[in-house]
């Protein structure tokens, strides 16, 4: 790759842009370079900052060696680059659209030492080595807490199936330690436990920047808890933890089976609570349904709120991808974005990969793809998705089962209330659970219109809001009928 002649003074990132400009062309170029900068080297590597997350995948996926290969070219040595979204990058050079004519930003370009002289104070230009602002002191505070900024309130996309849950996460965000304490998170796998943890200690960060917030994993507390045994470093690693403001702890379940951990995490739970410090726990299951947990840890965990984040409804995974791709350069064509909510259901972090994938296909392409080819691009998730979809037929026995009832009932005209609301439980869960239309649940109840399904799937709602032991039996039937 040989570098082009460019006028003296140009910065590094100028230079590549040329050399990019020239192996891409100039509409790959101006799509995915032009809004791109670099802010030099991070952990010994070159940071290249992109516009957003969908810029960070196609860049990885595409171009990182081609990066890699036009700053090995200008170094004369071998460079690891890093994408990272623009709002967590520093002191960054941008390119402008025209390859040649790039000029980095008056604001971050270091004047020589004649220049400076020579002008006013009026012309003064901010050298690259810029003092720490109160964005790079927050920057350094999220790091610290193990926060992404990308993980906010703002950004979490509301449903009913969630809804109940990002309530509390707000009310312990707006109030820690007073509201609900410990709060815990649970659902499967994708569905934005981890967004609502992170969302809380950003907004309590937001509000109280003093504030010690500390996120991490149940696996990681394990391992440190582990190296600091080994490195006799217990002390240390106590002040950590039992000192936080708020602790959220991902992933609860993992320490299932580690008895020395939940021992040392009992203690530190405790320290917390008579602190008056705020906890947040997540879990893939109910607490009571952790295997191999210490009971005194279970009990702890269900003092507090328990809230469930569930599988969301088609309207909101359309809301979610159309809110992923509200800053990308080329949105998925609408017919598309619905194909993918009605078919990537279980997990939101399967259906924005789905999104990932078909955005870099029509990159790639030139053109949107058709529903043919992305059905050929997502048959692996898609597939997936066909073997956790429960049946109506599997969730009338599973119900009649839990219920002590006929499968029968299910599909009779009788109306006592022993069969009623075990069948509105049934439509509830089938509704929820299974890609079938209003009319076609009505159909498989004995030929009950959509307006009997719509009655039912209301009043198991509201009376899972006021009734705690019907809400345990439908959350738990849920559990049952996934065979999660």
């Amino acid at each position: 790759m040989a570098e082009s002649k460019l006028p003296e003074g140009t910065s590094e990132w100028e230079r590549v842009g040329t050399l990019l400009h020239d192996q891409v062309g100039p509409a790959a170029f101006d799509r995915w370079f032009a809004d791109c900068s670099c802010s030099g080297l991070t952990n010994g590597k070159r940071q290249v900052c992109v516009p957003n997350q969908m810029y960070q995948f196609w860049m990885e996926s595409n171009y990182q060696a081609l990066v890699e290969e036009a700053f090995a070219a200008l170094d004369g040595e071998k460079v690891s680059v890093e994408f990272c979204v623009t709002r967590n990058c520093q002191g960054s050079t941008s390119l402008t659209g025209k390859a040649g004519s790039s000029q980095t930003s008056a604001q971050e370009t270091k004047p020589s030492p004649d220049k400076a002289k020579s002008a006013g104070s009026s012309s003064h230009q901010t050298p690259i080595t810029k003092p720490k602002t109160s964005a790079s002191a927050k920057e350094k505070k999220l790091k610290n807490a193990r926060l992404k900024a990308d993980f906010t309130f703002d950004t979490f996309v509301v449903g009913p199936a969630n809804q109940f849950a990002q309530a509390a996460a707000i009310s312990v965000a707006k109030a820690p330690s007073r509201s609900y304490n410990p709060l815990f998170l649970h659902g499967e796998s994708g569905l934005g436990k981890t967004h609502l943890m992170q969302a809380i200690g950003y907004e309590i960060l937001r509000n109280s920047p003093k504030a010690r917030v500390l996120y991490l994993t149940s696996e990681t507390f394990a391992n440190e808890f582990i190296e600091a045994i080994s490195n006799h470093s217990l002390p240390k690693f106590r002040k950590r933890y039992r000192t936080a403001d708020v602790l959220l702890i991902d992933d609860v379940q993992f320490l299932g089976g580690k008895e020395r951990s939940q021992d040392e995490f009992f203690h530190t739970f405790n320290t917390l609570l008579d602190g008056h410090k705020q906890v947040v726990l997540s879990s893939d299951c109910p607490a009571c349904e952790i295997s191999q947990m210490d009971k005194r840890l279970i009990s702890r965990f269900e003092w507090g709120l328990s809230g469930q984040l569930q599988a969301p409804d088609t309207e909101t995974r359309m809301a979610i991808l159309n809110q992923k791709m509200r800053a990308w350069p080329q949105p998925i064509e609408p017919h598309l974005v619905r194909f993918l909510a009605e078919r990537i259901r279980r997990n939101v972090r399967r259906l924005e990969g789905g999104l990932m994938r078909v955005a870099s296909l029509a990159s790639l392409k030139g053109r949107m793809p058709s529903q043919n080819e992305v059905e050929i691009l997502l048959q692996d998730l898609l597939r997936e998705e066909v073997q956790k979809v429960p049946t109506i037929d599997s969730i009338q026995r599973k119900v009649a089962e839990h219920f002590d009832i006929r499968v029968a009932d299910m599909t009779s005209r009788r109306r006592p209330a022993h069969i009623a609301f075990p069948r509105q439980v049934a439509m509830y869960l089938s509704r929820q659970l299974t890609p079938s239309s209003l009319a076609d649940i009505g159909e498989a109840f004995g030929g009950r219109d959509h307006g009997t399904v719509i009655h039912a799937c209301k009043a198991v709602t509201k009376r899972m809001e006021t009734d705690s032991a019907a809400r345990q039996a439908v959350l738990l039937l849920e559990d049952f009928v996934q065979q999660r």
